[in-house]
């Protein structure tokens, strides 16, 4: 009996050790570090690295590498190319500007996220819709957007009453005209209206604030339409009023905010980052500014979308912890730090009203700036979008100067359009 319970104690000590042993593998295995790498531009603020050791610290199982890209734009986007075009893994999650989307989509370099969206019942309406729509591509997420960039109309308040602020393009005008010269301003109203990329994010305010377009959902040219041609002409209005200075068509960004904080206009077009600048102590115009939406056309209010995106490389071998970081990096816990740390503005709406978020950006409780930043529309999404914005430059440089009149310009920015749509295919 004693040998009997000796064995059956013994058969029980063993089984008691080969189950912890096999708990404590079981456990050692389901706890498996995973390491993804992620890739974004230069970060002057260093705000990254606080944002991905807050990711995990809550996510230990997941180690992140954080690389930096060049903080030229395309500089940046020829290095990922490079990786991406050749099918490589050693990026997992990277940042995009809000016009590569659609062109990483089509090239295949992109891993569609709605099935993470829908498994993860991700809100949608709880972000901005211009910034959701530029990250769509024939009808799917390829990308999420991480924060906004868009145009804004700065005004003098120290200049123009309260009860004058204008509404309307044709208010704009009408109000320049009247205010333009005083306090020691020379010019109405600045903008950018180079040949470049800021002349098509200046057109694109003009055209979708009366309804116009210039592609459709299906990446179709459909730029020859009324609402078009009605916004460009109001465009083309703008320049000719007098308001703007006579070489306008010099004037990028660094034009628009050098006059403006030396106080030499009643109005500016430009990009939230000119606040800074206005408060700065080198400003002459401190203290005396104003943000609103861009005037209205016949359909509204539009801003051309700027900003940056985040998306997943098709060819990373860990998916779904990219997912996880991707997810942190656009919901309310990232967008937060981001704004505190980065001072960028989030997509997240509902931080708009979040009192610490405010604090570190005052910007963003402004109500007025706020509904300027929600009127935000994307750039032409499309996989070709560089070369479309190179006609539309040509023929938009056409009408600042011009040369051509707006339906003519219009017409033979529609054909060139489809013509370069058609070589692409």
């Amino acid at each position: 009996m004693k040998r009997f319970i000796a064995i059956v104690t013994l058969i029980i000590f063993c089984a008691g050790l080969f189950l912890a042993f096999g708990l404590t593998n079981s456990n050692a295995a389901s706890k498996k570090q995973v390491t993804i790498t992620y890739v974004r531009g230069k970060d002057e603020t260093q705000a990254t690295n606080k944002i991905l050791q807050e990711f995990m610290k809550k996510n230990p199982d997941i180690k992140v590498i954080f690389k930096e890209n060049p903080s030229d734009t395309g500089q940046n986007h020829d290095q990922l190319v490079t990786v991406l075009s050749a099918g490589g893994s050693d990026i997992d999650v990277f940042d995009m500007d809000v016009i590569w989307p659609a062109e990483f989509a089509q090239a295949g370099y992109t891993l569609p996220l709605d099935r993470f969206i829908k498994r993860d019942k991700i809100n949608l309406n709880d972000y901005i819709k211009g910034t959701i729509d530029a990250a769509r591509f024939k009808g799917q997420m390829w990308a999420f957007p991480r924060f906004i960039d868009a145009g804004v109309l700065y005004y003098r308040k120290d200049i123009v009453p309260q009860n004058e602020l204008p509404k309307t393009w044709d208010d704009l005008i009408k109000v320049a005209k009247k205010y333009k010269g005083k306090n020691g301003t020379k010019y109405g109203f600045l903008m950018q209206a180079k040949q470049y990329e800021g002349l098509v994010c200046d057109a694109i305010e003009y055209i979708a604030s009366y309804g116009g377009r210039v592609v459709d959902e299906s990446g179709n040219i459909v730029v020859y339409n009324q609402g078009t041609i009605d916004g460009l002409n109001m465009m083309r209005k703008v320049i000719t009023s007098g308001i703007v200075p006579p070489n306008i068509n010099t004037f990028t960004e660094v034009e628009t905010h050098t006059a403006f904080i030396n106080g030499l206009s009643v109005f500016a077009r430009n990009w939230p980052y000119m606040w800074a600048m206005i408060n700065s102590p080198q400003s002459k115009v401190k203290g005396k500014v104003g943000i609103l939406p861009l005037p209205k056309g016949s359909k509204g209010s539009a801003a051309c979308l700027g900003g940056w995106m985040v998306g997943i490389n098709k060819f990373s071998k860990n998916p779904e912890a990219s997912w996880r970081l991707l997810k942190f990096l656009v919901q309310k816990e990232g967008q937060k730090l981001m704004a505190i740390y980065n001072g960028n503005v989030p997509v997240y709406k509902p931080l708009f009203n979040d009192k610490d978020v405010i604090k570190a950006n005052p910007l963003i409780g402004d109500k007025k700036f706020v509904e300027a930043i929600l009127a935000a529309v994307p750039r032409p999404v499309s996989p070709i979008y560089p070369k479309i914005s190179d006609v539309m430059q040509i023929e938009l440089s056409n009408i600042v100067n011009g040369k051509k009149d707006v339906k003519t310009a219009v017409l033979d920015m529609d054909k060139k359009l489809k013509e370069v749509v058609k070589i692409s295919k």
